[in-house]
């Protein structure tokens, strides 16, 4: 019998039974391999960490089936379907699960050469690619990352593909710190960003950063960002807050002309289809200039979910990567 997590409520998730539906034309069955739990997403979805009349009052709905980058293989192949065989690995955007019945379409094929543990960093790779792509990152920028956690590690990596010169990074949690460094990070600054402007400042020979990435969701920082961008500089709001009634503009708006940005999953930004963000991940990833070391750093069954959203909630500041092994279900 297949296996999949649920929210059932504020608070309550269980790990129930479900019969997958039959395989029709165009459709391929995939057993999981492994899915990473999107810490920020899921604990914000799970606690109901957000506000009435947000985007996410009205996305979310108990029961609520989280998760969104698996990786498993295919088992069986539908009519009608084409570049897909029994035993290839893929990735894909579906809940957190033992067993999936999907069309062909939503399966990105990963090289054999690639750790199907690290592939599972794709969907959030991807995430930040939105934000790379917005912050419209030239070769020698000077790149500020405000926050080293999931998102922020992958910006990290995409910042350094770009060629960027210096890539400064802030955040409390000197392991995250460590972490972004094996990815590119330049500098990094163990402090809040309100506190390290002359820090930032001498991690760029005396000039403010171009560019300025908020990945924390936090939406005390957004004002911060602002503070320490260059004059006419891009500030990036990639972390997707609950409170956004909470997120203020300052006069560093205007006096010095910034340009701000949001940046989404959900854009679409052509040519870059999912096929190709993620062709290029797999790619750079392959070939050593994508860095995934040490990122994954729990491994869970799915019957110990509650254990790992646990661990997610109450010790963000030892964790990085969270996956359940559904080998192991």
């Amino acid at each position: 019998m297949a296996e999949r997590i649920v929210f059932e409520g504020k608070g309550e998730l269980e790990v129930e039974t479900f019969e997958p539906p039959a395989i029709g034309q165009g459709q391929v069955a995939v057993r999981s391999l492994y899915s990473l739990i999107s810490t920020g997403t899921e604990t914000i979805v799970l606690n109901r960490l957000f506000e009435a009349g947000s985007h996410w009052d009205q996305w979310v709905e108990y029961p609520f089936y989280p998760g969104y980058a698996t990786i498993g293989e295919v088992t069986e192949v539908g009519p009608g379907v084409d570049g897909l065989k029994a035993g290839q690995r893929v990735a894909m955007r579906t809940g957190h699960a033992s067993h999936h019945v999907v069309e062909a379409g939503v399966c990105f094929t990963i090289p054999t050469s690639v750790d199907p543990k690290d592939a599972t960093w794709f969907a959030l790779a991807k995430i930040a690619f939105m934000g790379a792509k917005a912050a419209r990152y030239h070769l020698g920028d000077r790149v500020l990352v405000i926050g080293a956690g999931p998102v922020g590690q992958m910006s990290v990596r995409w910042a350094n593909a770009a060629g960027c010169e210096t890539i400064t990074v802030v955040d409390m949690i000197e392991r995250r710190l460590e972490m972004a460094q094996r990815g590119g990070a330049t500098h990094v600054i163990a402090r809040p960003v309100a506190e390290a402007a002359e820090e930032i400042l001498a991690a760029n020979g005396g000039q403010p950063p171009e560019v300025v990435v908020d990945t924390t969701g936090n939406a005390a920082v957004f004002a911060d960002a602002l503070g320490v961008a260059a004059p006419r500089g891009r500030v990036i709001v990639l972390g997707d807050t609950g409170r956004p009634s909470q997120q203020h503009l300052t006069s560093d708006v205007i006096v010095k002309g910034l340009h701000i940005v949001g940046a989404h999953d959900s854009h679409r930004d052509a040519p870059w289809s999912d096929e190709r963000i993620y062709g290029l991940f797999f790619s750079l990833v392959e070939t050593g200039r994508f860095d995934l070391g040490g990122l994954i750093t729990h491994t869970f069954r799915p019957a110990d979910a509650k254990e790992a959203y646990a661990t997610a909630d109450r010790k963000r500041a030892e964790t990085m990567g969270l996956l359940f092994d559904w080998m192991a279900a």
